[in-house]
Order: structure tokens, then sequence, then C-alpha cells
């Protein structure tokens, strides 16, 4: 194709060609579309590639767009068609009067294409654990091998305080469910083998998102980093997770008493959950 190192640069990105893959590189601004930004650069092998397409946009603009195979992106497979136009990273979005240019760098890109039909793998990096975001209910941390949530007694629901605060290792789940928070009922669902409760704030394998909680740019980079270990099967960390701040568990068991003393929690459910906390110290 084209000489190694040729860059295109649109708004908010630029695209630098490599003999087997595209390097792109998001900017870093106030006008950037903060997923991309979150991004900063991702290589996208060409075996990751089906397509390619120009077509014009809006307000003199002309979109260059890679089409990624089915099962090739986990940031793309974690989406699930929900992202927006702006935020689509294989999207740029160039000058009209640059688009003989593009046309140009498109023909060479769909030249080198071999692929097509869904990948057998993941072919695109994941998004590099660790990474944690705060969630409504409460903040989800993911060191690449095991999944935590850690319940805010704020926004729980009182089912989950009676679950308590979650860990889940890579091999328990079997994929991910991201619901994007700019839609009605935004939740990350981690899928296990047994069935869910139907309702994301009843379910302690899930975190729900709300108004300036679970942002696109935080949550949906940790739902693909998921996915992916979940897809390779990365190393079992243990479940047992470090000591409590002892302030913590006091704020906790403040909390049950509170939940106690409405009713939500039984007698039993009250002394078990206590000494449980206690344990932790």
């Amino acid at each position: 194709m084209s000489r190694m190192g040729d860059v295109l640069a649109g708004f908010h990105a630029a695209w630098e060609f490599e003999s087997d893959s595209v390097l792109i590189r998001y900017e870093r601004g106030m006008r950037t579309p903060r997923l991309l930004s979150a991004l900063g650069e991702r290589r996208i092998p060409l075996t990751a590639l089906s397509g390619v397409t120009l077509t014009p946009g809006r307000r003199g603009t002309v979109v260059l767009r890679a089409e990624p195979r089915a099962g090739a992106d986990p940031l793309i497979e974690a989406a699930a068609g929900q992202l927006k136009d702006g935020s689509d990273p294989y999207r740029l979005v160039l000058p009209a009067e640059r688009e003989v240019l593009a046309e140009y760098y498109a023909d060479e890109l769909r030249s080198r294409l071999t692929e097509s039909g869904p990948a057998e793998r993941f072919l695109v990096p994941p998004p590099e654990a660790p990474l944690s975001f705060k969630a409504y209910d409460g903040k989800a941390s993911f060191d690449g091998r095991t999944v935590r949530f850690r319940w805010f007694w704020t926004g729980a629901s009182s089912a989950k305080w009676k679950a308590g605060d979650q860990s889940f290792a890579v091999s328990e789940l079997s994929g991910v469910e991201w619901r994007s928070p700019e839609v009605f009922e935004g939740h990350l669902r981690l899928v296990r083998g047994q069935g869910s409760p139907a309702q994301a704030d009843q379910d302690p394998g899930t975190v729900v998102f709300g108004l300036g909680y679970g942002p696109v740019h935080e949550s949906l980079p940790f739902a693909a980093a998921v996915l992916a270990a979940v897809r390779t099967r990365g190393p079992v960390a243990s479940v047992t997770g470090p000591r409590r701040d002892p302030s913590d568990i006091a704020e906790r068991i403040r909390h049950l008493g509170e939940l106690h003393q409405a009713g939500l929690v039984t007698d039993d459910e009250f002394s078990a959950k206590k000494a449980e906390l206690l344990s932790e110290l």
C-alpha cells in the first residue's frame, strides 16, 4: 500500500498506515469525544477489518470508516451497537476538500484487506487493566483477573447490601452486558452461569448507572477489558480481598442497622451480615 508511516489527519484523530495495521491516534482535547480521548491510541490489524467506506458527512465533511469484523474488537462487541457516531473509534472525519486524498487511502486499504466474516478471536488489543469507575450504586474495579463491586450505602439496594461486596474471578463469568449510561436503565451486568434477577438494582452481579455515573468513556473500556479476559480465560485471581478499613466496616454496620430497624433485614440476616463484616477486620 502507500508508504509505511503515511498519516491521514482528520478531526479528533489521525490514522497512520503501516504494513499490517492502522495506528489510530486520538486527540486529547475539550472538543474530542471523551471515549476517544480515553482510548488514546489503538493499533488495528488489517486482519481485523472487512471493508472501508467513504461517505459524505455533515457540514462540508467526508467520513472515512474502517469496518471491523464481527468478533474482532472487544470494545465494539461490548458496545453492541450502542455507540453514537461521534464516539465511533473507526470513523475519521475530514474536510470535504480532502475527499480525493481520503479516497486514495480508502482504495489502498481495500486492496490490502483479505479477511471477511466473523473473527474466531479478538484481534484488537483490549483496554489495559487495572480499570475502575464509579456507578450509581457502587464502585467497579478490575485488575485483569477479578472484577470487584463495592457497594455505596447511598445508592445500593437492600438486596445488594444483604449480598455484600462482590468478587468475581474471570473463570466464573461467561460474558458481560453493557447497557449505555446514555439510555434508560443503563448498567453493567456480569453474565454468570446461573440466571440473574431481572432488575439490575437487585442483582449483586450488576452495577447500575445514572446521571453522571458510569460514563461511556469509563464503563465501556472496563466492559471490553472484562469481556476480553473472559474470552481468553486469563489466570484466576484469589477471591479473598484485602483487609477492610475499620472505619469503612463501622459505616457499613451502621447502615446495616438502619436497614434492620426499617424492617428490610431480618434479625438473622442482620446478625449473619454483621458477623461477616467484623470478620473482615
